[in-house]
């Protein structure tokens, strides 16, 4: 039974995975630190406040609501999903368009069925590998394929 724990902590996944969460953990603090020095002075600022959401709250009928420790959280989360799109997602989707454009389409993902034995076959296919029936290729995928129409 050890063994197995063993095996599933040793797995590389699981290691990548608690990495991550270190390096998220870490990456929190700084945008956390860098929003409580930074942005939220350039509030106060701009609306000629102290800036420190912190320690706003308001009380009623005894019971303090601290909604500053709320406005804080919040702006560190705005800056956070700024940062991770602008630095993460958009570059990672650069990257992926970049290397999809390079591949070639697969002929054979559209499919459709035969119409003699209705086995699934490839759209751009002229003969059933099932039945060995000819059929007609679907225009719209060898256009796709970039292949020529063929004649019958």
């Amino acid at each position: 039974m050890l063994n197995g724990f063993k095996d599933f902590i040793l797995r590389g996944n699981v290691i990548s995975m608690a990495i991550g969460l270190a390096v998220g953990a870490a990456f929190t603090a700084v945008v956390t630190g860098f929003s409580n020095a930074f942005i939220t002075p350039l509030i106060g600022l701009a609306t000629r406040g102290t800036g420190d959401f912190s320690k706003a709250h308001y009380t009623v009928d005894g019971v303090d609501f601290p909604y500053g420790l709320f406005v804080s959280a919040a702006i560190a989360f705005l800056i956070t999903a700024a940062v991770l799109y602008f630095c993460v997602v958009v570059p990672m989707a650069k990257v992926q368009n970049r290397f999809a454009k390079d591949e070639a389409p697969d002929i054979k993902a559209a499919l459709r069925d035969c119409p003699r034995c209705f086995s699934e076959i490839p759209a751009v296919a002229s003969r059933c590998g099932y039945c060995t029936s000819e059929v007609q290729p679907d225009p719209e995928a060898l256009a796709l394929a970039k292949l020529p129409a063929q004649q019958h």
